[in-house]
């Protein structure tokens, strides 16, 4: 169920800043707080005429959303100004749960948004964090330099090789577990499902726990509808986050 603080009905909210973050992804930041909800979390958001769809939270106060353009909705949103209009309903689902001393984040694409709201947390806490940022090319790394920003190691896997180390971001994950010295006691995880199925089956290989965000297609948000289905766990409802 749904928790008691999550807007049902669609909210208006206006767009106070647009970043670009690289050649398809930007963060929009609304003049809306959801002060109670967690990384991993999402909101549904709506563009009347256009559709709805669901979007990991960056930050909940004020709301960000980093949004990669990829279809006709997420088009649409890259089209937002400063003082133009959505709608968000939620925060919906489980997000992360802070644990572990020494972490690993790993991000795959723009799933690395919502870690970067983890690492956010995490890093107050004065835990150790090491980021693990995967992209197919220079021109798809996502937050870099954010992620530095807040002191935290940053290893930057590309398919091509074209910045940091090539392979994909599961790779230096593997080494790290492999390793007793450089093990983490907790791992983090959103990006594509092939990526954090290998995450999945890396961290119960060696003992490992972790929290792993999937993402589906959603359309009620609420467990009702069933779009979200992976063989009986509903993301919206179950997750995003499972835990390993």
């Amino acid at each position: 169920m749904p928790d008691p603080g999550t807007i049902d009905l669609p909210l208006a909210a206006r767009v106070v800043d647009v970043v670009v973050e690289n050649h398809r992804t930007k963060t929009f930041t609304l003049n809306m707080s959801l002060p109670g909800a967690r990384p991993g979390q999402f909101v549904m958001v709506w563009l009347p005429g256009k559709d709805e769809k669901p979007i990991s939270l960056m930050g909940a106060d004020p709301v960000q959303l980093t949004v990669a353009a990829v279809g006709p909705f997420t088009g649409a949103m890259h089209s937002l100004r400063p003082g133009d209009r959505v709608w968000l309903r939620g925060p919906f689902g489980n997000g992360f749960s802070l644990e572990g001393n020494r972490v690993v984040l790993a991000g795959g694409g723009y799933g690395v948004a919502p870690l970067h709201f983890l690492a956010r947390q995490v890093v107050a806490r004065g835990v150790h964090v090491t980021a693990i940022v995967g992209a197919r090319t220079r021109s798809d790394v996502l937050f870099e330099d954010r992620f530095r920003a807040l002191g935290v190691e940053t290893v930057i896997v590309t398919d091509d090789g074209s910045h940091g180390r090539r392979g994909l971001a599961t790779d230096p994950l593997a080494e790290m577990l492999e390793d007793s010295s450089k093990r983490p006691d907790h791992v983090y995880a959103c990006g594509p499902e092939p990526m954090l199925e290998t995450v999945k089956s890396l961290c119960m290989k060696h003992g490992v726990p972790a929290q792993i965000s999937w993402a589906r297609v959603m359309r009620c948000a609420m467990g009702i509808c069933g779009t979200c289905d992976r063989g009986g766990w509903l993301v919206c409802r179950d997750g995003p986050v499972e835990r390993v």
